[in-house]
């Protein structure tokens, strides 16, 4: 037919033989127009680029410290209009220079990542990629959620890829096509309600709906009220044209909070973003909050970076708890987030929980924040009684040698079932037991890898790591040959409460099923820490059962956490003056059940913050936790280049993973034996600190180190032994 430039052939072959010069100059062009350059979704050549601002500035989707910056693209004009700082896009990354054809780089893998600023030249002297596809049109990423994600990189010692990819959710095509619906105008101001039991409960509020940004330390009463009073604070903030965010610990509190705004305000004024939604549900919500459609936003860990218009509050219920701490590089935690959230866009901020962290006792202490906390005639009125069982009790208690529960607890109990539900909480799940010495109580090892020591139905002791069973123990603590179960776990707990009570239903919930709520009926409800259901009319009473395992556990926070999950259950239980009551099987003497007894979980977080004061731990000093190998781990910290204040603590040997079930954050891989420091700076040393790191640990993946992915890297470690 004709060669590339368009001229006959000399040989005459083809489709076109004897055909007419007119046909022959129709079917050249026909070639000609086939041969234009088009949008297709990989780099093309010949393509014309945009007039205005023809380079793409992307941030790509590699998540890898080294590659944590910016690269410039170039805009073809047919992704002009589209291509718009904030978007999806596609381009190819990975080519070399040598990969270069009229004057255009090819070559490399499509990947994904965000357009964030297109400019009229590159900072790049060679030749430029094109963008090869813009995803979708929705512009997703602001300018206030990337500077967010950048800061929370920067405290984290993280890639801002990794962040955006907690920030941004999946996309669902299906999601954007849909329109969301027109903002509602702002209530009204609602009525500070059960807020004026506290002090300052009544001025918080009226300072939320006149456009301030107070900031407070909330310590809720016990009882169901507390998400109503978290309703009202975001009601007050909307009543002033503002947008609320907050943040819980898991779904069954999201849907107590959204049902507390949706009798509050009515449905549209909210949305509800939880994993149970599913991704399109979810991603079209997260689209009509970045849309303005709807100004407040309740939800779980991932909705601390929800990209509420104008915001006006920060809030976050009990931040002690586990599920706040990210999982995923590089684990921030929804407390410092929203933090960070509060001072960039100064807005208000709420914690609240029955219990008190050191990190919220630290933010009253230094005066970021005021206190908001009710009398202590009012905290008698609303507390149940607590009693305690400790050591000397069941010495003396011969039922409590042979039973489940001791004396005082089983009275309790069914004085309790007389009137209602009664909780038991057990601090595992499960059947098997973990055991310890009777005389000394330290936990049972098993000689060949230091793993616990189970007891199983037939009467054996096996390793609740390496499956070995152990038949000659003894105590290398005090040399005693007796074992007790340290640890029922919820399971065995429910069968023998059944017998204890034939006529009385047990329930259990915990990990494989959690009860949201149960009816006002008598009933044992055995539960694990956390899943604690709610009862109606609030439990005649509550029996906190091996109390003493929680405190023994190896971990700064052990006190604190025990307190916290104590506390928790006791705010299920009605009352004293209705007659409601908790029993807690732990030594009274210690400071944190006497802090149970008092109802005083600030006392017992401002004792211990003066102690990490002393001792230099956090949240007075800024701490991260650095594992691998042995060899990698000595290498890094040979390597990086330290703030001149900071301290290394260690190393020390990880305790192994266990062969079967899931590992902690940071656990060596099993069959591995790792190494852990820890690297301490004081206050004001943070930032450069996670500088320090992120640029040693960038170095070491840029040199293509076989041992880079041996070395983990964690800020501010939730728990550091």
């Amino acid at each position: 037919m004709s060669s590339e430039n368009g001229e006959p052939r000399a040989d005459g072959e083809g489709g076109a033989e004897g055909a007419p010069p007119e046909q022959l100059a129709l079917i050249r062009e026909s070639v000609r127009k086939a041969r234009t350059p088009r949008a297709k979704p990989r780099t093309w050549r010949g393509a014309a680029l945009a007039e205005r601002l023809p380079v793409a500035r992307v941030l790509v989707d590699k998540g890898v410290l080294h590659l944590d910056r910016y690269f410039d693209y170039a805009v073809p004009a047919e992704l002009d209009e589209q291509a718009q700082p904030g978007v999806r896009v596609r381009v190819r990354f990975g080519a070399g220079r040598h990969r270069v054809r009229e004057g255009r780089r090819e070559g490399g893998g499509l990947i994904d990542g965000f357009l964030i600023e297109r400019r009229a030249e590159s900072d790049y002297s060679g030749p430029l990629a094109a963008l090869a596809q813009v995803v979708s049109p929705e512009p997703v990423l602001s300018e206030e959620l990337l500077g967010l994600a950048r800061a929370v990189a920067d405290r984290y010692a993280g890639s801002l890829a990794d962040v955006l990819q907690l920030a941004v959710p999946p996309r669902s095509a299906r999601a954007e096509q849909r329109t969301s619906p027109a903002p509602l105008p702002p209530p009204e101001a609602p009525d500070p309600g059960s807020w004026t039991r506290y002090e300052q409960g009544g001025a918080f509020l009226r300072t939320l709906a006149d456009g301030g940004a107070p900031r407070a330390v909330w310590h809720a009463l016990p009882g169901p009220r507390w998400s109503e009073e978290l309703a009202r604070a975001v009601a007050a903030t909307l009543a002033s044209g503002r947008g609320a965010l907050v943040v819980v610990p898991d779904g069954r509190a999201a849907a107590r909070v959204d049902a507390a705004l949706t009798t509050l305000l009515g449905k549209g004024h909210h949305a509800l973003l939880t994993a149970d939604a599913g991704p399109e549900k979810r991603y079209a919500q997260w689209l009509a909050v970045r849309r303005g459609s709807v100004r407040a936003v309740v939800g779980t860990r991932a909705a601390m970076f929800a990209p509420v218009r104008n915001l006006g509050l920060v809030a976050i219920w009990d931040d002690g708890d586990d599920s706040h701490s990210e999982q995923h590089a590089p684990q921030p935690h929804a407390r410092d987030v929203l933090l960070l959230r509060a001072t960039l866009d100064k807005c208000a901020f709420l914690l609240g929980g029955f219990s008190c962290t050191v990190e919220a006792a630290q933010l009253v202490e230094n005066g970021w924040a005021r206190p908001l906390i009710a009398g202590r005639e009012q905290i008698r009125r609303s507390a149940p009684l607590v009693r305690t069982v400790g050591d000397q009790d069941l010495a003396r208690d011969e039922a409590a040698r042979a039973a489940r529960l001791p004396t005082l607890a089983w009275q309790t109990a069914r004085e309790g079932l007389r009137h209602g539900p009664v909780l038991v909480q057990v601090p595992r799940r499960g059947y098997a037991p973990r055991m310890a010495c009777d005389r000394c109580r330290a936990p049972a090892r098993c000689v060949h890898c230091s793993g616990p020591l189970q007891g199983q139905d037939a009467g054996v002791l096996r390793c609740g790591w390496c499956g070995r069973a152990e038949g000659n123990w003894h105590c290398p603590e005090c040399g005693g040959f007796r074992l007790r179960a340290q640890v029922v776990g919820a399971r065995r707990t429910a069968e023998e409460l059944g017998r204890a009570f034939p006529a009385v239903p047990v329930r259990t919930s915990g990990r494989e099923h959690v009860l949201d709520t149960v009816p006002s009926a008598p009933a044992l409800v055995v539960s694990t820490p956390g899943a604690e259901p709610v009862a109606e009319g609030g439990y005649a009473a509550a029996l906190l059962l091996d109390g003493w395992a929680m405190l023994v556990r190896p971990d700064l926070r052990a006190g604190e956490d025990a307190l916290r999950r104590w506390i928790a259950a006791g705010a299920l239980v009605r009352p004293q003056g209705e007659g409601g009551t908790v029993v807690v099987v732990a030594e009274p003497t210690l400071r944190p059940v006497q802090a149970l007894v008092r109802w005083d979980p600030v006392g017992h977080a401002l004792r211990e913050l003066s102690e990490r004061a002393e001792l230099g731990f956090p949240p007075v000093s800024r701490m991260a936790a650095v594992s691998g190998t042995p060899e990698a781990l000595a290498e890094f910290l040979a390597a990086v280049q330290l703030p001149s204040d900071a301290e290394v603590l260690g190393p020390v040997p990880v305790p192994p993973a266990p062969s079967a079930g899931p590992r902690r954050p940071g656990a060596a891989p099993p069959g591995e034996h790792w190494e852990r420091a820890l690297v301490r700076v004081p206050p004001g040393s943070g930032s450069a600190l996670a500088s320090a790191l992120k640029t040693a640990q960038a170095a070491r993946m840029a040199r293509g180190s076989g041992e880079a992915a041996r070395v983990r890297v964690r800020i501010d470690p939730p728990d550091i032994g």
